[in-house]
């Protein structure tokens, strides 16, 4: 079955050479680490009594584990191995976690690659976050009695309607499955959808919220370099696309600072251009004649939160899907999304329905900033909502490394 599944991978890369090819030209990306994602992973030294790999395939999965990780750390003799497929994700989980454990490019699913790449890195159990179930690496592990895991499981709508198109080549992956610990019950029934057996599947919760408690140090260095101006409001857009950026400058009300955090590098030029005088935190510039800032660096995102006076999530006010709330509202933020949050929809319907967070449109957006601005006991209001959605949300990390220590007995 592998080598039908690596000729049809073969094929569909071939026919579809000039557009991911194209894609990867006009974002840069072509200069990337080829020999590790042909499995060529540096050999793991360490002879642990057990060893634990987890695949997070870019930023968000790898910040996701971060309460997790420090976690198993107390766990004598287990070895954590971090696999990444992005170069963002790569980067960030190397200042994450790279001095204290080995991180890996997760490899492309040709048969040939994930047998090398498992026999360099030799885990005793495999833990995917979110989704990510390849079927040839799927496979390589049930042949080689590696219990494989879907961790902080989440899969969307829109995600479950292409995922049943090829359902009869997915399901015997899915069913492989030794244990899938799911955010949501909605997710944990598409996951049954696609094959998992109904007693594998358990409703964890989102190890996202656990990651807000966390402490944090660098915010006020963060403020220093920028050249942030303590006494005027600061609004934090992160994780914004370019349909947004123009939205964003104009809705910010005069006199207050506006710092934008673009989800792609490829989008920070566009940000530039459309904040006219920004400083940008790459160029070393402090202080902004127009209160723009561009924050055009991966991993800072969380320490520009903390000096926010008002949140905005970006990828919200287009026809993009959202992004994650939890780092903003968990930090003790007011919050604004907008309408389009389909791939977090359960946390944010939760969020607004508590009053732990505005949900507005793009007309309505200039609006709500003026009237949270304008009123400081709103927005501690909705910071203070927020919370204690998040403080029952919490637990999901130490339930999951529960089942994920039984699951390497």
């Amino acid at each position: 079955m592998r080598f039908i599944t690596d000729f049809l991978y073969l094929v569909t890369v071939l026919l579809t050479s000039p557009i991911w090819f194209t894609r990867m030209v006009w974002r840069g990306r072509l200069r990337t680490d080829w020999r590790g994602r042909f499995g060529h992973a540096a050999h793991s030294s360490k002879e642990p009594c057990q060893r634990l790999l987890f695949h997070a395939v870019s930023v968000g999965e790898v910040n996701a584990l971060r309460s997790l990780v420090l976690g198993l750390e107390e766990i004598e003799g287990l070895d954590v191995v971090i696999a990444t497929t992005t170069d963002t994700g790569f980067k960030r989980a190397t200042e994450l976690y790279g001095c204290r454990h080995q991180i890996v490019r997760y490899p492309l699913d040709f048969s040939w690659a994930v047998g090398r790449f498992l026999k360099r890195i030799r885990p005793t159990a495999v833990a995917l976050v979110e989704l990510e179930v390849w079927p040839n690496f799927v496979a390589a592990c049930r042949r080689g009695n590696i219990p494989i895991a879907v961790v902080n499981g989440r899969l969307s709508e829109r995600s479950y309607s292409r995922y049943r198109l090829v359902r009869f080549l997915l399901r015997p992956s899915f069913r492989r499955l030794s244990w899938v610990g799911c955010q949501t019950e909605e997710y944990a029934a598409r996951f049954e959808g696609m094959g998992c057996e109904v007693d594998r599947i358990e409703v964890t919760g989102s190890m996202k919220w656990d990651n807000t408690a966390l402490p944090l140090e660098g915010a006020e260095q963060l403020a220093i370099e920028l050249g942030i101006d303590a006494d005027k409001p600061l609004i934090v857009a992160g994780s914004t696309a370019p349909e947004e950026h123009k939205l964003l400058h104009e809705a910010t009300p005069e006199g207050v600072q506006l710092l934008c955090a673009p989800r792609r590098p490829e989008w920070f030029e566009e940000a530039s251009r459309v904040m006219v005088g920004c400083a940008r935190r790459t160029e070393n510039k402090v202080g902004s004649e127009t209160g723009r800032f561009l924050l055009d660096t991966i991993g800072e995102l969380s320490h520009a939160y903390l000096l926010a006076d008002l949140v905005v999530i970006g990828r919200s006010f287009g026809n993009r899907h959202g992004s994650d709330v939890s780092e903003p509202v968990g930090r003790g933020k007011p919050v604004v999304v907008g309408p389009a949050v389909a791939d977090f929809q359960d946390m944010v319907d939760e969020l607004v329905q508590a009053g732990g967070i505005i949900q507005c449109d793009r007309e309505s957006l200039a609006g709500e900033l003026n009237r949270l601005l304008d009123d400081q006991q709103a927005r501690s209001e909705v910071a203070a909502n927020g919370q204690k959605v998040l403080e029952i949300r919490q637990g999901a990390s130490s339930r999951t490394q529960s089942h994920l220590l039984q699951l390497m007995k």
